[in-house]
C-alpha cells in the first residue's frame, strides 16, 4: 500500500539550515524527518514537496525565494534519478509508482508568493506547481489566514478571481492555513475539487488551523479531500493545551518573543542550528522550573487516527487523505517520528476495522482522483 502525501517541507529545511544542498539524502539523515531510505520504508510513492517561504516577506521577495525553493526540488530530483521523478499529472504519478520511483510534485505554501499576479501564478504552473495554499500565517490582500483576526471576511473579489484562475489552469486550491470564512468562500467559488494539504479536524482538536465540521460537510459536494497532518498541536488537545500554557508562562515571565518559524536559521555564532522547538528549552533559565513541573505531553498515532476517523465520519471515505507536514514542524507523534512512520498509522486504522480498499483511498486513491479531476476540469475550461 503506497502513500501519496500532501505536504513535506524538506526543501525549506534544506534551504534554511543546510545551505540548499541536496547531498547525502541517500543515507540516514537523523537531523531531518526525511531521507530517501526512510521514504522507502514509509512506502511513500508520491510526494507533494512544499515550497514555503515566510509569509511576512515583501511579496516580490517571496516570489524570488519561492523560485529558489522550486530549484531545490528540481535539483533534488536530478540528484537521485533512480528514486525520484518529477510528476505533474495523475497519469504521471501512476506510471512513476509502477516503475518503482517516487513521484515528486510541487505545492506552494502561501498566496503571498504570487505577489497578487495571475501571471506569476501561471508561470509557477508552467514550472510544475500543482497546488497553491491561499495563505500562510499572515493575511494576503485578498484572503484571510486562520492565524490572525479576520480582516476581509474570507476572499475579496481579487481572491475569487485567483481561485477561478487556479482552477482554470489546473492548479489545486489548497485551503490549509486559511480562515474558516476563506474556506467557505473558496468552496462557494470552486467548480473543481479543492484540497486541504495538511489540516486536522477542529472538532477533535480546537486549533484554528483545523477544519470545522461545517466545512468538512461540504467536501462531498465539491469532491475535495482533507489530508490529515501529523503535527502534535493539531492532532492532540493535550499537546495544544500545553503549548498555550507554555506560551502564557513565557509571556508572564516577560521573556523575548518565541520564534514561531521552524526551522530557524543560525543565530550569531552558530554554524548550524539544532532542531528547534516551539519553546526553546535552552533559551531562558527562568523558564526551566515551569518546564520541569509541566512536561510536554506526547501525541500518538492514535491521536492522528482519531482525526482521520472523524473526517471520514463527517466528509466520507472518498474525501480523506494524508499530509504529514514532516520537516515543517518540530512536534510530531512519538510513533510517527518521520517519513518511515506511515505504516504505523495504516496499522492503527486496520486495527480499528478499516478495510484494505478504504485504506487505499486514504493512502493515495482520493488525492489521485482529485488531481485527475482538476486536470479534466482545466482541459474542459480550455475548450
Amino acid at each position: 500500500m503506497w502513500i501519496f502525501d500532501g505536504h513535506n517541507d524538506l526543501a525549506m529545511r534544506l534551504r534554511e539550515a543546510h545551505g540548499s544542498s541536496v547531498d547525502g539524502l541517500d543515507r540516514a539523515r537523523p537531523e531531518l524527518h526525511t531521507d530517501l531510505p526512510r521514504l522507502r520504508t514509509g512506502r511513500v510513492g508520491a510526494q507533494f514537496w512544499s515550497v514555503f517561504v515566510p509569509s511576512d516577506l515583501p511579496e516580490p521577495e517571496a516570489v524570488t525565494h519561492t523560485l529558489e525553493q522550486i530549484d531545490i526540488v528540481y535539483r533534488l530530483i536530478a540528484a537521485y534519478p533512480d528514486t525520484l521523478e518529477a510528476a505533474r499529472t495523475a497519469d504521471d504519478v501512476e506510471r512513476i509508482v509502477a516503475a518503482g520511483r517516487i513521484a515528486s510534485l510541487i505545492g506552494i505554501e502561501g498566496g503571498h508568493c504570487l505577489a497578487r499576479s495571475p501571471g506569476v501564478l501561471r508561470s509557477f504552473a508552467r514550472l510544475g506547481v500543482r497546488y497553491v495554499t491561499l495563505t500562510h500565517n499572515n493575511h494576503t490582500a485578498w484572503a484571510d489566514s486562520a492565524a490572525s483576526p479576520p480582516e476581509i471576511g474570507g476572499l475579496t473579489v481579487e481572491g475569487h478571481a485567483l481561485v477561478r484562475e487556479m482552477q482554470r489552469i489546473g492548479v489545486l486550491v489548497d485551503l490549509s492555513h486559511v480562515a474558516t470564512a476563506t474556506m467557505h468562500a473558496a468552496l462557494d467559488e470552486a467548480a473543481a475539487p479543492v484540497i486541504f494539504s495538511h489540516s486536522g479536524a477542529r472538532a477533535i482538536t480546537d486549533h484554528p488551523r483545523n477544519v470545522p465540521d461545517d466545512v468538512l460537510e461540504r467536501l462531498p459536494g465539491n469532491g475535495g479531500v482533507v489530508q490529515l497532518p501529523f503535527v502534535a498541536y493539531f492532532v492532540s488537545a493535550a499537546a495544544l493545551a500545553w503549548r498555550r500554557a507554555a506560551d502564557a508562562e513565557w509571556q508572564r515571565l516577560g521573556l523575548p518573543p518565541i520564534e514561531d518559524d521552524w526551522p530557524r536559521g543560525p543565530r550569531a555564532g552558530e554554524a548550524e542550528p539544532p532542531v528547534a522547538r516551539v519553546v526553546d528549552e535552552r533559551a531562558e533559565p527562568a523558564f526551566q522550573a515551569w518546564l520541569a513541573a509541566n512536561p510536554e505531553p506526547a501525541a500518538t498515532v492514535a491521536d492522528v487516527a482519531d482525526h482521520v476517523e472523524h473526517a471520514r465520519a463527517v466528509a466520507g471515505i472518498d474525501h480523506v487523505g494524508l499530509g504529514g507536514d514532516f520537516d515543517g514542524t518540530p512536534a510530531v507523534p512519538v510513533d510517527l517520528p518521520d517519513v518511515a512512520g506511515y505504516p504505523n498509522l495504516l496499522a492503527e486504522l486496520a486495527g480499528r476495522g478499516w478495510s484494505e480498499s478504504e485504506l487505499r483511498k486514504l493512502a493515495h486513491g482520493n488525492v489521485l482522483r482529485v488531481l485527475r479531476e482538476a486536470d479534466q476540469y482545466a482541459a474542459s475550461s480550455l475548450v
